[in-house]
């Protein structure tokens, strides 16, 4: 099964959207607001907080960045008016970042104010290493106007404890990620171990100071490392969270990490920019073939 499961993922970016999309289902929650706050709220039911992601990037007009944040804002307002546990997180370049920085800073500050008024909180998704040094700046801008506003630093980046460093303080919110996108090895750790021990370094470096550290990682040995971490430093909960993709599964490692009073939140896309995202989680996880064709089956 296997073999096969490894075929058909590969075979997917090749098949008609229609074909694809019973096996892209376990990890995006849908194309509407509607749908994806209502898979939140069954999250939320479960003790489980979220964070939820509107797919795509690169906008190819000031149009259409202007349209993506207004379905924020709606997605803000909803998830204020419903009380719902939930945070977004956004990309700049879906907000317009390679069309005009300053239009994406005032689209930034224009949301995160919205943000702020809702009491709904905002991560910058962290994008390719040609965008970090614009993400980042932004960010400190709308992080000293807007307490409610976190970024991301990756742990392959040879650069992010620099960065971890520098963003340090009493309103520093960082979640940390190993980072997906392509890199060459003069900026990327290469080694699985070596971007692990990055990874403890950059949360060791937060609690050190007085930020808040997201822990966002599916690796079950990293995990139980950060775990040993937490507790030998005495690190009160307020301090981090767990963060997970949704549909990925982790057995029954989310449960044992809520069991011992840790918050976990679920990151959940949503979005017409559905097949693309699906691809990728299929390509890191061809098991989900098999468990999506018994599923078929049985129906």
């Amino acid at each position: 099964m296997s073999l096969v499961n490894s075929i058909i993922s590969k075979t997917m970016p090749f098949l008609p959207r229609w074909a694809a999309k019973p096996f892209a289902k376990p990890y995006v929650a849908g194309e509407s607001i509607d749908e994806v706050l209502e898979i939140v709220q069954r999250l939320n039911s479960d003790n489980f907080s979220a964070t939820i992601d509107i797919l795509g990037e690169f906008t190819r007009t000031k149009d259409e960045a202007v349209a993506i944040r207004v379905q924020y804002e709606e997605l803000i307002n909803l998830i204020s008016a419903k009380s719902i546990d939930s945070s977004i997180s956004i990309k700049l370049t879906h907000l317009g970042l390679d069309l005009d920085y300053a239009f994406c800073e005032k689209q930034l500050l224009e949301l995160s104010a919205y943000g702020q008024k809702k009491d709904v909180a905002i991560t910058i998704d962290m994008e390719s290493s040609k965008h970090t040094d614009d993400i980042y700046k932004l960010f400190k801008k709308a992080n000293k106007l807007f307490s409610r506003v976190g970024a991301v630093t990756q742990a392959y980046l040879y650069r992010s404890i620099d960065d971890v460093i520098q963003l340090s303080g009493v309103n520093c919110n960082l979640r940390i990620c190993k980072g997906i996108y392509k890199e060459s090895s003069k900026i990327a750790i290469n080694d699985k171990n070596k971007i692990n021990e990055n990874f403890e370094l950059l949360a060791k470096t937060i609690f050190d100071g007085e930020g808040y550290a997201s822990l966002a990682t599916h690796d079950l040995n990293l995990i139980s490392n950060l775990e040993k971490l937490i507790q030998n430093r005495e690190i009160p909960p307020d301090r981090f969270e767990f963060q997970v993709l949704y549909g990925v599964p982790m057995k029954s490692k989310l449960e044992e990490l809520k069991a011992k009073g840790y918050k976990v939140t679920v990151y959940v896309p949503f979005g017409k920019s559905w097949f693309d995202y699906s691809i990728r989680r299929l390509k890191e996880n061809p098991k989900i073939v098999s468990y999506v064709i018994k599923n078929l089956f049985k129906k």
